[in-house]
């Protein structure tokens, strides 16, 4: 069963002057447990899939949820341009591919002979390139990702259609979490989401070259959310406005005291500057995905809710294509 709930878009004088969020637009829940954890991503055919309680799940288009691939340990999901789901793998530490025949491939489980923190979110360029996130949440042993100095990394990675594997971000970052390529693969967004006590909570966009690496000495602070819950999952529309899943509603000290940014979407442009705000009322609001037959719904994942809201416009897919 389907529900609404009243829970309102809010705006002030300084966002957009032209609405985000389609006029009188609603927060429906669409699912609740399984399909409400992580990493939404939409199959115009099969339904919504998602992360949740150690499991692939899929929410049908008629409403019905069910378990796509058991005890998988998944976070970030995303279509590929080819239409195989891109899984990132942090119980077992690994990215995958699962084909549309369902065999799973592991893309890469370790770098430099050592194995991966917790793969945690993906996004990919116009050359199928594959950019994931690894950071580590909960208990830190067994941390083999290091630098030269045995500090710990917790970055970005490439993957390119050879297979090779390439760490594009290292200590760069603290603690990387939402990762997102341009439309035009000019820039890479990360969300540096470290909720430890005195992490970083924010949002970087660097410049990405044509071969698919980065320019550190353009790292441009787009948004801080300071002593509240840092940014996790985002998604750019085609005007190339950012969405990203972030904020907290209720204090949870002492790593994260503060409650001034509430838990929802928060909609920037590529510049950074705040167009929007929806909030979401359950912690912790983890990410978000376009989907749709006109690609303007706004599907998000945030305490084990999956909710969606009507948007404008359209969303930018990687799959399928238009």
């Amino acid at each position: 069963m389907r529900f609404l709930f009243l829970f309102a878009f809010l705006a002030s004088p300084a966002f957009a002057a032209e609405p985000i969020f389609e006029p009188n637009a609603l927060l429906k829940v669409e699912a609740e447990g399984d399909s409400g954890g992580e990493g939404p991503a939409w199959h115009p055919k099969l339904g919504i899939f998602s992360s949740g309680r150690g499991h692939i799940n899929r929410l049908t288009p008629d409403g019905k949820s069910e378990i796509f691939r058991k005890d998988a340990g998944t976070n970030g999901l995303l279509w590929d341009r080819d239409g195989n789901l891109l899984a990132c793998e942090p119980l077992k530490r690994r990215v995958t591919r699962t084909d549309a025949q369902g065999k799973v491939t592991v893309l890469t489980d370790s770098f430099g002979g050592r194995k991966y923190n917790q793969p945690n979110d993906i996004t990919v360029d116009s050359k199928n390139r594959i950019y994931f996130s690894d950071p580590r949440y909960g208990p830190r042993d067994d941390m083999q990702q290091r630098d030269e100095k045995g500090n710990t990394i917790e970055g970005v990675y490439r993957i390119d259609p050879d297979g090779k594997v390439s760490r594009i971000l290292g200590r760069e970052v603290d603690r990387a979490n939402g990762v997102l390529v341009s439309a035009d693969d000019k820039y890479l967004f990360v969300a540096d989401n470290n909720n430890d006590v005195g992490g970083a909570r924010k949002l970087w966009c660097f410049d990405l070259k044509a071969d698919g690496t980065v320019d550190i000495a353009s790292k441009k602070l787009l948004h801080d959310w300071k002593l509240g819950r840092g940014p996790d999952g985002l998604k750019q529309d085609v005007e190339g406005r950012l969405y990203v899943a972030g904020g907290l509603n209720k204090p949870n000290p002492p790593a994260e005291p503060s409650t001034k940014e509430k838990g929802g979407i928060y909609v920037f442009s590529p510049e950074g500057m705040l167009l929007a705000f929806l909030a979401v009322p359950k912690d912790e609001v983890t990410n978000c995905a376009f989907g749709g037959p006109d690609r303007k719904t706004l599907y998000i994942t945030g305490g084990g809710t999956l909710y969606s809201i009507r948007t404008t416009t359209a969303g930018r897919l990687v799959w399928p294509k238009e």
